[in-house]
């Protein structure tokens, strides 16, 4: 009996202990493992670099760092070098060796990293060659890996296979394909009745991280097809279609095609000389020639009328207007396309004997400013070619 009291005081005595130890709220849980970016750090390459700085932290703790840096090749030039940096943290410092992508140059980086609240300074040095740049860079803030992904996000355009040309424009093609494949890929353009954007043969700091950059191109669109499937065709091509390009819905009109065809393809003489009486009339001005573009599939139709400016100088409007007429959709259609741009105009003197020199700047659309009035002639058009206009709020043909 006596023992079995000593056992009953040794439960009650340990019980509340018991129970205690059972309510206490569990342990959290270590840290877990996020990634951070930063995506500008001053100073580098006179404030020319593209610079991307992935860290990975256990909590606070950096446990790992990789350094991305795309910068002008040579002072003031387009074309782009780039090197990526593994870097060793050792508390608060930043080391590493790399190599440039393009220049085959070693790298070198040193940075010392601290917190300032809710912001991080970083100081130190990048040497590349025999080139020191000196970092200083303060007020820097990160971001999450969803908050970068989403800045990176960003689209070309290229549309495959579009329902029709209202959202993209007949001539304008893009290729986006890989970095290693464009060099050939644009060597068989060579010969080609095609256009290459210059713009887009800089290889970009987005371009180098992707491995991959996009190619734009200007063809007539009844050759456009063809080209966007040789392309498709051609080793490293990822994507190859239509493109956003200079078409504009408002000076857009659409047409039965029927009264317009030569044969399979598009009566171009005959649509260019029905367009030149039609702006002849709402120019007030002379036709004084159409001449098609064999790479583009544009028309630039050209007018001459007095000028009011001085009348007793006897000085002439030249009055230039570019043309496109297309299918309005891929593949067959019994619709045609025609768009034509603001009237451009300049001021010369076309007298016989001496002329007078004139200095002037083209006006209209394509100059930035308020494109110059004339007089109502994608209406005319409409009316002469008993076509439809685009109603933008509706998104329809009207």
């Amino acid at each position: 009996m006596r023992a079995l009291l000593f056992c009953l005081l040794g439960l009650v005595t340990v019980a509340p202990e018991l129970a205690f130890a059972q309510t206490k709220p569990p342990a959290k849980p270590a840290p877990g493992v996020e990634t951070r970016y930063f995506t500008a750090i001053d100073g580098l390459m006179d404030g020319n670099a593209d610079v991307v700085l992935k860290e990975t932290r256990q909590g606070k703790a950096v446990t790992a760092a990789v350094l991305d840096v795309c910068y002008p090749a040579e002072k003031g030039s387009e074309r782009k070098d780039r090197f990526v940096a593994n870097l060793t943290v050792s508390g608060q410092t930043l080391t590493g060796t790399a190599q440039t992508s393009g220049g085959k140059q070693p790298v070198t980086v040193k940075l010392a990293r601290k917190s300032t609240g809710n912001t991080f300074e970083f100081r130190g040095q990048i040497t590349i060659g025999q080139a020191v740049t000196e970092v200083t860079s303060t007020d820097n803030s990160d971001l999450s890996e969803q908050e970068y992904q989403d800045n990176q996000s960003s689209d070309d355009g290229i549309t495959p296979a579009p329902k029709d040309f209202t959202e993209v424009s007949p001539e304008s093609i893009g290729v986006r394909i890989k970095l290693e494949a464009a060099l050939d890929f644009l060597k068989s353009l060579k010969g080609e009745a095609v256009e290459v954007g210059l713009s887009s043969l800089a290889v970009t700091c987005d371009a180098l991280r992707a491995g991959q950059q996009t190619i734009s191109l200007t063809a007539d669109p009844e050759r456009a097809a063809s080209l966007i499937a040789r392309a498709k065709s051609m080793p490293g091509v990822v994507a190859a279609g239509w493109t956003s390009g200079g078409i504009d819905m408002d000076r857009t009109i659409r047409f039965a095609a029927a009264d317009w065809r030569d044969g399979d393809k598009i009566g171009k003489d005959k649509i260019a000389s029905a367009v030149s009486a039609v702006l002849a009339k709402t120019l007030a001005a002379t036709p004084a020639g159409a001449v098609w573009n064999a790479n583009t599939g544009k028309a630039k139709l050209t007018f001459k009328r007095p000028s009011q400016i001085y009348p007793a100088l006897a000085l002439t409007e030249i009055v230039e207007v570019t043309a496109l007429v297309s299918p309005d959709r891929p593949g067959a259609s019994d619709r045609l396309m025609l768009w034509i741009s603001s009237p451009v105009i300049t001021t010369a003197d076309e007298g016989s004997g001496p002329r007078l020199n004139l200095s002037e700047e083209s006006t209209g659309e394509e100059e930035g400013g308020e494109p110059k009035d004339d007089n109502g002639s994608v209406e005319a058009l409409a009316v002469e070619f008993k076509g439809q206009r685009w109603d933008a709020d509706k998104s329809v043909w009207k």
